[in-house]
């Protein structure tokens, strides 16, 4: 029998054990603690030698079978959910990195990203080093003995930068390092990362997957690809679980103690929007490839940015990892800072918020708000531009989305 289709999969993944009542739905288990029958399973489960649940900052049944969901389609090794994307980032880079360690990636990172690493890691010891991804060379001048993983973002936010990520990965490969990507922003229903050497996604659930924004939450995928006897911090832990030493530290050491786990609640949000996310998606995505298109002749657009057209420097290969919709998300500059602002303050239809991938169509200037308190030193080291405006395209009709923009713009002139 031929195996079931991603949107099949997305639906009909079996439930650990049988539901007492044969809900369609998985049960919100809105609980803290768990009952045992005996002292010593209470000890088995606390030890790691049954997989039963012990307390819900460690596991829960609601949160695992969003995991199992993730894991049916994505095909990874493991899962792991988490409140937050950045808390998916954090607790990834805590994993793998130690004092006097360094992860070699982009200065082109979504800002609490970047701060995350420039700032809060470099106070524990481990060093940033931001270089260009897209240049081989200069990668590898970068990645040396103390490298405890390569980190990119699959297209980056806002800048829209593409990195060859097979290519990537060979130089990762070559050193000996894992690959980390941030893939939030094609999901994995049709990027599949695992393809083009990537070790650990992570993913910010709270977009594409909450369908609605309806919930914050982070994953992190563990491919199994990466040979953890070659990480310093953990060749303890190859030793006893092989090539899920990622996830054994992850789950028994590090989100235990950073207490970050996703809520039952959260999670059966997000099971539900899991089921209609490649819908929403395709809709999103064709409605944006349209919309950059129609912008590009619109008066008042300096230029408009998005790697599904064209005349875009990386639409091969945005096209050859991504194919034709490369996410929902496009920018595009006005003359001035002043003529963003002009433009934001008359949108009708189109929302001034935060997010992407919402089913509303979000605006947001990027320069003075996720990047407003960086220097202007540090934004351009960053190519963040005054002149840029970032549109999370959702779900509206795309000639409803073209008249706003073009009715402010006209305003604006």
């Amino acid at each position: 029998m031929k195996e079931n289709s991603i949107e099949a999969r997305l639906l009909h993944t079996p439930y650990e054990r049988p539901d007492a009542y044969n809900a369609l739905s998985m049960p919100v288990y809105h609980t803290a603690a768990y009952e045992f029958d005996s002292a010593e399973a209470m000890e088995a489960a606390f030890c790691g030698r049954t997989t039963d649940h012990a307390y819900s900052r460690i596991t829960n049944p609601t949160v695992q079978y969003f995991e199992d969901r993730i894991q049916a389609i994505t095909g990874a090794m493991s899962v792991t959910a988490l409140n937050s994307g950045m808390a998916a980032i954090c607790n990834t880079l805590m994993a793998i990195g130690f004092s006097g360690a360094n992860i070699v990636t982009s200065p082109h990172l979504f800002g609490n990203t970047y701060s995350l690493m420039k700032t809060t890691l470099a106070a524990f010891g481990v060093e940033a080093r931001f270089c260009d991804l897209t240049n081989p060379d200069e990668v590898r001048a970068n990645v040396d003995y103390n490298t405890c993983a390569v980190f990119v973002e699959v297209i980056t936010n806002p800048q829209l930068e593409v990195v060859d990520l097979k290519l990537l990965s060979s130089i990762a490969r070559e050193a000996k390092v894992p690959l980390i990507a941030d893939t939030t922003i094609v999901p994995f229903t049709v990027f599949h990362g695992k393809d083009f050497g990537i070790d650990i996604e992570i993913v910010s659930s709270t977009k594409y997957i909450s369908g609605g924004a309806t919930s914050v939450g982070g994953l992190i995928l563990d491919n199994g690809t990466f040979d953890w006897s070659r990480s310093f911090i953990l060749k303890h832990w190859y030793e006893q679980y092989g090539e899920r030493a990622f996830t054994a530290r992850l789950r028994k050491e590090i989100h235990r103690n950073l207490g970050a786990y996703m809520t039952p609640q959260v999670a059966y949000m997000q099971t539900l929007g899991l089921e209609t996310m490649q819908l929403r998606f395709e809709r999103q995505a064709f409605t944006c490839l349209e919309l950059a298109k129609r912008l590009q002749s619109l008066h008042g657009i300096v230029s408009v940015n998005y790697t599904g057209l064209e005349d875009n420097p990386y639409y091969q290969l945005s096209t050859s990892q991504f194919g034709r919709y490369p996410g929902a998300m496009l920018t595009f500059d006005l003359p001035a800072r002043e003529a963003c602002f002009a433009f934001m303050n008359r949108l009708k239809l189109i929302r001034r918020a935060t997010n992407l991938f919402d089913n509303k169509t979000l605006a947001i200037h990027p320069a003075s708000t996720i990047y407003g308190s960086f220097t202007e030193e540090q934004r351009r080291d960053m190519d963040i531009s005054q002149q840029t405006v970032r549109l999370s395209v959702g779900l509206e009709p795309v000639d409803d989305l073209y008249n706003d923009i073009e009715q402010a713009l006209s305003v604006t002139s």
